[in-house]
Parts: structure tokens; C-alpha cells; sequence
């Protein structure tokens, strides 16, 4: 896979992420989890997700913290914010129209190629 591919799969990873966290607080490894299973041809591993959620946090998207409580070793929590929300407004929006376009392709390919 080239780098410019392998680039392009991860894409949309922060706004995938986004939306597993409007169902709540979360932590990397249930994310990861999620991700897996509800997106199997998606492919991800552990440091995109957290690379992804630092940067979602730098930008103010997302926020941490600790929890200690368990009785197991600390695991960081992420939360959606506010901005987090606008954040995934907009990566809606870019997926539409990425999606429209696509579309258009897939029949236009249909009509001048034929077949699938």
C-alpha cells in the first residue's frame, strides 16, 4: 500500500472517534474496540487511535482524564466537547461530499465502463 493510500485510510479516523464519544466517555482501548468491530474493513491499531486522540485533544475537540478507582492500573478517559461537536459537524459535512462524489463516479463508471 502506498503512503499516500495507507494516509487517506486513516482520514477519517478523528471523526470516527468523535462519534463513538457522543455516546459517552471512553477510554483508547474500548475506541479501538469499537472501531474493530463495528468497522471490520477499517484497519487501525492502538498508536493511530492514540495519536489521533492527542491530537483531538490538542485541538480542544476532546478532553481527558484519569481514572484511578477501579482497582485495576489507571485508564485516561476521553470526553467529547463542545468544539469536539463542531469538529464532527464538519467532518459530516467533508464525508458528504466526499460521499456524493463517489457516488457520482460509481455511476459513472457504471454507464461508461459497464458492469461492477
Amino acid at each position: 500500500m502506498s503512503t499516500t493510500r495507507r494516509g487517506q485510510q486513516y482520514r477519517h479516523t478523528p471523526a470516527f472517534i468523535l462519534l463513538i464519544l457522543t455516546e459517552g466517555d471512553a477510554y483508547g482501548a474500548t475506541l479501538l474496540s469499537r472501531l474493530e468491530s463495528e468497522l471490520p474493513a477499517f484497519k487501525t491499531d492502538s498508536a493511530i487511535i492514540y495519536r489521533t486522540l492527542q491530537m483531538l485533544e490538542d485541538e480542544g475537540a476532546v478532553e481527558s482524564y484519569w481514572e484511578t478507582e477501579t482497582g485495576g492500573p489507571p485508564r485516561k478517559w476521553y470526553r467529547l466537547t463542545p468544539a469536539g461537536r463542531v469538529r464532527l459537524k464538519e467532518c459530516r459535512d467533508d464525508i458528504a461530499e466526499r460521499v456524493s462524489n463517489l457516488q457520482h463516479f460509481l455511476q459513472a463508471y457504471a454507464e461508461r465502463v459497464g458492469g461492477q
